[in-house]
């Protein structure tokens, strides 16, 4: 019964055919609801866990991952089969439900956002979505659009917050972002088209789903049947686990250990940002051009190597500057990565393939801000004190001579990861094909003209079902 009133629900007349403009704007306004929250978020953590604030912040991002890497090869899965629309709405809604519960329970807001989990997989939706409506020549720089569009959210978004929250007060912030979130969910539901072409969803709704779909330990099963598939997932394992935890703990620790304030923060954040919709927009479309796709990934992951070390062992904010801007062009690998999937992936599937990259990142999502958390804990990195005005005091000593040798532990330990993912990635083909079945439908659907690269039988014209195109691209 919800199957079907989500069904009736996206049934709704939209405006024209599915374009990247409206998973960019999907995209755009979730996580700007969330970057309005960046300053109200530092304080609300504090104030409910005022002991081991990193330790509990991490145990709260890591139940979210691991609910993430549980369902993101389902709902992935179930896109290629009911269509991406619908499970579009679910992601969206269930991903800012907990922004209301800011102010109003606390501790009922940290819970929710645990749970959320089970449908915080947007990106993978999206992602599956522009494969729908873009050719494989031009995916690559859709991805970086939709990637470049993400950190274009918390560009202003962050400031904007900060600001509301110093003159106005929390409680107006999470009214703003609560109402940014509900046009997000509209925007869904009135004007976003279904992308994936009717010929290739099932008729019915009821139709089974086999247990092996929902499991998302098969799709790892899965990833080891094909080499390639097994390196790109060993490499955005080894290389997102540390990027996970540094996203979950980043801002407590530039406000604990460098000193910085929420003015502070949110500039750094909108310098970020610029920078990272440079690197993946013209940045990555030359890069892909000229020195291909598996350099690309090499390249993004060796800026990501540079801006960890020197997290870890920066203790000066200028430090902390300069390696913001390394982490920009560290942005361009997670697009680079998802073209480098898509290109040779059955139409079909796309949305069961980038659900098993987004459950990796899941698993991570899980298991970084965890690790996290527990090395800042076993290093006795505190969150003691803030003030109205944004500042910290820290309990990590001020005496220059009393400064630690590594003031980011978890930091170096990334970089150690990206080592390992970059040893990796060296592996993998220029050209990989990837050949996933992942649910028994699939075999009744009509192959396109991507699996005839991967010496498939292939098929008559009639049941080609050629890609809808997004002329702005």
């Amino acid at each position: 019964m919800p199957v079907k009133i989500i069904k009736d629900l996206t049934m709704t007349r939209t405006i024209g055919r599915a374009k990247v403009t409206h998973a960019v704007v999907v995209i755009f306004l979730e996580f700007f609801a969330w970057g309005l929250l960046t300053t109200p978020m530092l304080t609300v953590l504090h104030e409910t866990f005022p002991k081991h604030t990193f330790l509990m912040n991490g145990l709260i991002q890591g139940v979210k991952g691991l609910l993430s890497f549980m369902s993101a090869p389902l709902i992935g899965a179930l896109s290629d089969v009911w269509g991406r629309k619908s499970f579009l709405l679910l992601t969206v809604f269930f991903t800012c439900a907990p922004i209301p519960l800011m102010r109003i329970s606390p501790r009922w807001y940290f819970a929710l956002i645990s749970l959320s989990g089970l449908f915080s997989v947007t990106f993978s939706v999206i992602f599956a979505y522009v494969a729908d409506i873009t050719e494989e020549q031009e995916r690559s720089t859709a991805y970086g659009l939709v990637s470049a569009t993400f950190a274009a959210s918390l560009v202003t978004s962050p400031a904007i917050g900060a600001y509301l929250s110093a003159t106005y007060g929390d409680s107006l912030v999470v009214l703003v972002a609560t109402i940014i979130a509900v046009l997000d969910i509209c925007f869904v539901l009135l004007v976003v088209p279904e992308s994936l072409p009717d010929k290739m969803r099932l008729s019915s709704w009821g139709s089974p789903i086999s247990w092996e779909q929902a499991d998302p330990f098969a799709s790892l099963r899965k990833v080891g049947k094909d080499s390639t598939v097994l390196l790109i997932c060993v490499t955005v394992f080894l290389s997102y686990l540390p990027e996970a935890g540094q996203y979950s703990s980043f801002f407590l620790y530039l406000r604990q250990v460098i000193d910085f304030n929420s003015a502070t923060i949110a500039a750094y954040i909108a310098m970020v940002g610029i920078l990272s919709i440079i690197a993946q927009t013209l940045l990555l479309s030359v890069l892909m051009r000229t020195i291909g796709n598996k350099n690309t990934v090499l390249l993004g992951l060796a800026f990501q190597l540079f801006q960890l070390a020197w997290y870890g062992f920066g203790s000066e904010p200028w430090m902390m500057w300069a390696a913001g801007t390394v982490a920009a062009m560290s942005s361009i690998s997670f697009p680079a990565v998802s073209a480098l999937v898509s290109n040779c992936t059955d139409p079909a599937q796309q949305g069961a393939v980038q659900g098993m990259i987004t459950g990796i990142r899941g698993l991570c999502n899980g298991l970084g801000p965890a690790l996290f958390g527990f090395i800042f804990f076993l290093f006795n990195v505190e969150l003691n004190e803030i003030d109205p005005t944004g500042s910290s005091q820290s309990s990590i000593p001020k005496d220059p001579s009393e400064k630690p040798v590594i003031p980011g532990p978890p930091f170096l330990f990334g970089a150690c990861s990206v080592v390992l993912a970059l040893m990796v990635a060296v592996f993998i083909p220029q050209q990989p094909c990837v050949a996933v079945k992942t649910c028994s439908a699939s075999s009744a659907r009509p192959p396109s003209a991507t699996s005839l690269q991967c010496h498939v039988p292939p098929p008559s014209d009639d049941d080609i079902e050629p890609l809808l195109q997004d002329s702005s691209m």
